[in-house]
């Protein structure tokens, strides 16, 4: 049953990513497009881009619209494919917070020894080697970046770090921009 399939793929992602959403995308991606084919690559960047649109974690809105989609796109109702986003988020959701309540009851106890810190010190780069996988599964064909993206790109990092504007002006100033010259 599709529900069963989401529900350990989307767990298996959950608990074998460590590093948050973007470190997630490059498995999430593995999965649902390489090994299960539910979606191709063109959605799954559609995905990504409404996903960091919208409020909240990437990695769990990702799921949440993957679980909505690959039920609609196997004909399912409305609210099958309503309980599809639920399937996919509660699981992909789920082995974080068994850890966190666990890592909660141990933390105090072993946050000063030694092997803890090597764990948590290997972790990092780890992290690290995820999200550029995720930004390197992203760069394909379909998402070639024009010179016209690169400069509004370019523009919005001087905005935001040289001369000290708000995220919500630079935001506003690339849709305005994006609108006259695409």
């Amino acid at each position: 049953m599709i529900y069963v399939e989401l529900f350990l793929t989307f767990f298996l992602i959950g608990m074998f990513t460590i590093g948050g959403g973007y470190a997630m995308l490059s498995l999430i991606q593995n999965q649902v497009v390489t090994v299960h084919g539910w979606i191709d690559d063109t959605t799954f960047t559609d995905i990504v881009a409404i996903s960091q649109m919208t409020p909240g974690p990437i990695g769990i809105n990702s799921a949440t619209y993957i679980g909505y989609e690959v039920l609609a796109k196997a004909g399912a109702s409305e609210f099958m494919s309503i309980l599809g986003s639920f399937t996919a988020t509660f699981a992909v959701v789920l082995p974080s917070f068994i850890i966190v309540l666990l890592l909660a009851k141990v933390y105090s106890r072993w946050k000063d020894h030694p092997i803890f810190r090597g764990v948590m010190a290997g972790l990092r780069p780890a992290v690290l080697g995820l999200i550029g996988t995720a930004a390197l599964g992203l760069a394909t064909p379909e998402n070639f970046i024009d010179w016209k993206s690169f400069v509004i790109c370019i523009v919005a990092f001087i905005a935001l770090y040289l001369k000290k504007l708000g995220p919500f002006s630079v935001i506003g100033i690339g849709a305005l921009v994006g609108l006259v010259i695409y």
